[in-house]
């Protein structure tokens, strides 16, 4: 039943969103919760309109158990100076946290107690390196992305749930470009769809590229994308409806309310990639597809929120609020996370 709601309310948004890019009297809005934090973040992984994970600066990791009206601080101890930039949950007791930052300060700590004690399963010994996004294919299967070292990308994968990791020999990674590294910006430089492909958003070079893997992280080719380019711009954030449908976003940080090159669609698992008819006016860092809905996405950044009801061609902004991060539960319900501690969950109207 809760299923079929969803998807009653998320068709009512879209017939009251034009197809010119104008939208009705703010079909849909975002509902702030109580989290009892000002940290910023980033990192948010949604099981379902209960229960979420949200992560962020100064070592905070956050649970809640009923849709957000409460908040546990459930992070792992001794870690008030990591910035746990993405989550991966599986459910409500099991999840993977990532922090970031040169050296050691990029860890992997995962739970399978709802946050109550945590292992660390890898600590970053190379003081160049520098991890920024992890996801999952399946509760085994996942890799972690991380930013060239000597010109080659740092990839981490797992075929044991996080419990252990290895590093992907360069052999099968392209070079990267003068520049070039990952934005970890909202969780969403790494992404997956289906048993085997994987993408990676990359920024800071005078093009902006996606990687794609065929074989889970093993070999990765890469494409140019029409997204701007520069030392603060590119790909923030790739989300996959299917193995060849998806969408990248991103712009340049510096210029948030800049709305030239900002998205790219593609329909060949990312070996090409066109701009749609319109996008959102502004940077965005994150995006997602719903996950009934295949035509519906939402993307957030630092100057707004935006819809799109026909698979990411036209856009419209529905809010004028701080968001970094995007998600979307198993059951239709979708949250977001961002600065001064802001979770919110999606409502219509």
């Amino acid at each position: 039943m809760k299923r079929v709601l969803s998807i009653v309310l998320l068709v009512l948004a879209a017939l009251v969103v034009a197809p010119t890019g104008t939208a009705g009297a703010d079909p849909l809005s975002w509902r702030l919760t109580p989290t009892g934090t000002d940290a910023q973040l980033r990192g948010l992984s949604v099981i379902s309109r209960q229960v979420a994970w949200a992560s962020g600066a100064r070592g905070t990791v956050l649970r809640t158990l009923d849709g957000g009206r409460t908040w546990a601080r459930v992070g792992p101890p001794g870690t008030a100076n990591l910035d746990f930039r993405d989550i991966e949950a599986f459910d409500a007791r099991t999840a993977v946290a990532l922090s970031i930052g040169n050296g050691e300060d990029s860890r992997i700590y995962r739970t399978t107690d709802g946050g109550a004690t945590w292992t660390e399963t890898f600590r970053n010994t190379e003081a160049a390196a520098f991890y920024d996004c992890v996801a999952f294919f399946d509760e085994r299967n996942g890799l972690v992305a991380g930013d060239p070292v000597d010109g080659h990308f740092r990839i981490l994968s797992t075929s044991d749930g996080g419990r252990s990791w290895r590093l992907v020999p360069d052999e099968g990674v392209p070079p990267a470009l003068d520049g070039e590294f990952e934005f970890s910006a909202s969780g969403q430089c790494v992404t997956v769809a289906g048993r085997r492909d994987a993408w990676i958003a990359t920024g800071g070079a005078t093009t902006a590229r996606v990687l794609h893997s065929a074989d889970r992280g093993h070999t990765w080719t890469a494409s140019d994308t029409p997204l701007a380019g520069g030392s603060s711009a590119g790909v923030f954030a790739v989300a996959f409806r299917t193995p060849r449908q998806g969408i990248a976003i991103g712009g340049d940080y510096r210029d948030p309310t800049g709305g030239d090159h900002n998205l790219a669609l593609t329909t060949d698992a990312g070996r090409t990639w066109r701009e749609p008819v319109n996008s959102p006016r502004g940077y965005r860092s994150a995006v997602v597809y719903h996950p009934f809905l295949g035509s519906l996405l939402i993307a957030v950044g630092p100057t707004g929120s935006d819809v799109s009801v026909d698979g990411g061609r036209r856009w419209t902004q529905f809010d004028d609020g701080t968001f970094d991060s995007v998600d979307c539960g198993r059951d239709g319900a979708c949250w977001a996370s961002g600065a001064q501690g802001r979770v919110a969950t999606l409502h219509l109207g």
